[in-house]
């Protein structure tokens, strides 16, 4: 069954820190991978709107009314409109030890005839679709089992059921066979589910500016962390273009090393009481490799802590016709120097707060491989196919050291990551500067990134030295437009693809360095202006069209966000 393609923007995220379902405006599920977030898809009509796979909800004349999520859970109300006459669909995982899994609806009285209609396609439409009868359900290939209030009809490759107008209806949609839930059941699962995400939320309380943006970026972040081992994917999608049309279309359903770092920073910041981002060390420290001739941690991995499987591409579509569209990712042997520094930058700031050095052996093992390679060229912050001397590898090095030898109880040790530190520091100073000053984002060459305004953040020089004000200079004069910044890519002009939205928040979080708070603020709102109704991040946006871009939510535009609030508070509490 064919079905209209979503703006990404009006895309919505539920899960159950296992998996994660996307379910547009209008109420369709467009996107859910049973079991686990990396798992084959059942639903991706979000990838191919012929053949993908949809679970949706057919009310003739209804239009979007609102939605929201359920206090700070993952529960989504989506409210409909039939002729001035307001349901609700109530879309939610159920979460917690005690509870199946699967996916739950609720509809509230239909104010028309209303048709619920699953079409699934499993393992990304690639086997073939079987259904049958079972019992007061009905069984999709032997692997997933759907149950309703009403009747189930089984015709041409969907399962649908009506209900009629002024009649309340739910449907499930279980990983494993169970006994046909009542109401009351599917309401105590309901139930349950909020107080088990009332408790995450518990764990995190901040007030201040921007607290509902925060908010909703700590719930993003908490949609993608799998609860098992600590990981936090980048996005909960696959192949949502960078550019529409094009080819750069990634599969971001993995554990990324920088990442990582990023989100156990922002979040200890953030004053989180410690669970979560302790358990993100552990997956991190757990993710090792043993092959001498490789980097002793992949720059990501699967939520399986093992190499993430190799690039395929699916016989889909595409977003936007953007092809190809894949799964796995083809960078498992880079070296990217950025990711080890911000685990120690992470590591830091969590003895700091929780007065541990847990995971202490292989922080060292981190800090003694930063010493013997960060001289090497790497692949840089963005994946690039180039090898090169990319600066930030070097400044996030440098940073690293210096903040880890803090907690070293051995002196020599703490001496030789300080020097260390220094020497990198100095080579940076002679090489990595370019005609103008600024810091050029590979050593000898003339571009500038937007990422050298971490470099400030990180306490590796003043925000206003002079290196600093000839970067911004830079930036702002080849790499902005209408308080947005694009990144610098040796591989691809990045001014075809959107604003970069991790780095415009950077810039954000330098003025704040500078004092500037108004200027921050007008950037951290152009930053906001493309989070959607739900405050979730795409990876990109694009000024022209308004549209957001790349797979969503990012996990990276969401750690940016609360740590350049958690400086804009701190430094309006200086102004008071």
């Amino acid at each position: 069954m064919a079905t209209a393609e979503p703006e990404i923007r009006d895309l919505g995220l539920i899960g159950d820190q296992r998996t994660a379902a996307v379910v547009s405006r209008s109420g369709s599920i467009v996107w859910y991978c049973p079991g686990r977030f990396d798992n084959p898809s059942i639903f991706a009509t979000l990838l191919d709107s012929q053949k993908g796979g949809v679970w949706e909800v057919n009310s003739p004349n209804a239009v979007t009314h609102t939605r929201s999520y359920m206090e700070d859970s993952a529960i989504l109300e989506t409210s409909l409109s039939v002729n001035g006459e307001v349901f609700a669909i109530t879309d939610w995982m159920p979460a917690g030890d005690e509870l199946p899994r699967g996916l739950c609806r609720r509809f509230t009285k239909a104010p028309e005839d209303m048709a619920v209609v699953l079409s699934p396609a499993p393992n990304y439409a690639q086997t073939p679709l079987k259904l049958e009868n079972a019992g007061q359900g009905v069984c999709i290939n032997g692997q997933y089992w759907l149950y309703a209030s009403h009747p189930l009809t089984i015709k041409d490759e969907a399962v649908s059921f009506e209900v009629p107008r002024g009649e309340e209806g739910w449907a499930v949609l279980m990983d494993d066979v169970i006994e046909p839930p009542s109401l009351e059941q599917l309401m105590s699962w309901q139930q349950s589910t909020l107080c088990y995400w009332r408790d995450i939320a518990s764990r995190i309380h901040y007030e201040g500016p921007y607290v509902q943006a925060v908010a909703d970026s700590l719930r993003a972040l908490r949609l993608l962390y799998y609860a098992p081992n600590g990981g936090v994917i980048a996005a909960a999608t696959t192949s949502l273009p960078e550019v529409v049309g094009g080819s750069r279309n990634y599969d971001y359903r993995y554990v990324w090393l920088r990442d990582t770092g990023m989100i156990v920073s922002a979040m200890t910041r953030a004053g989180s009481k410690g669970e979560d981002e302790r358990q993100f060390l552990d997956f991190i420290c757990g993710s090792q490799l043993t092959d001498p001739d490789r980097p002793l941690l992949p720059p990501f991995t699967s939520l399986g802590q093992q190499p993430a499987p190799p690039i395929r591409e699916l016989d889909f579509t595409g977003y936007g016709d953007s092809r190809p569209v894949q799964v796995g990712n083809g960078a498992n042997d880079q070296l990217q120097l950025d990711g080890f520094g911000n685990v120690l930058l992470a590591a830091k700031l969590i003895y700091g707060q929780h007065d541990t050095r847990e995971h202490w052996d292989t922080i060292e093992k981190i800090a003694d491989f930063l010493v013997a390679h960060w001289q090497e060229p790497d692949h840089g912050i963005w994946e690039e196919g180039k090898i090169a001397q990319y600066t930030l590898g070097k400044v996030a090095s440098s940073c690293g050291l210096r903040y880890i030898a803090e907690f070293s109880q051995d002196k020599a040790q703490a001496e030789r990551w300080r020097t260390t530190a220094q020497d990198i520091q100095a080579h940076v100073n002679r090489h990595c500067l370019n005609s103008e000053g600024a810091y050029a984002a590979i050593a000898g060459n003339e571009a500038v990134d937007v990422s050298a305004v971490l470099f400030p953040v990180w306490g590796f020089i003043e925000a206003d030295a002079p290196a600093m004000i000839a970067t911004i200079k830079v930036l702002e004069r080849d790499y902005s437009e209408g308080h947005l910044y694009w990144r610098h890519l040796e591989c691809f002009d990045s001014r075809k693809e959107g604003a970069f939205l991790a780095g415009t928040i950077w810039v954000a979080q330098y003025w704040v360095m500078r004092q500037d708070l108004a200027r921050a603020k007008s950037i951290l709102d152009a930053a906001l202006a493309y989070s959607n109704d739900l405050g979730l991040f795409a990876e990109e946006a694009d000024p022209h069209t308004g549209k957001m871009q790349g797979n969503i939510p990012q996990a990276f535009v969401h750690a940016a966000l609360i740590g350049a609030v958690i400086d804009y508070k701190d430094a309006q509490a200086t102004e008071a």
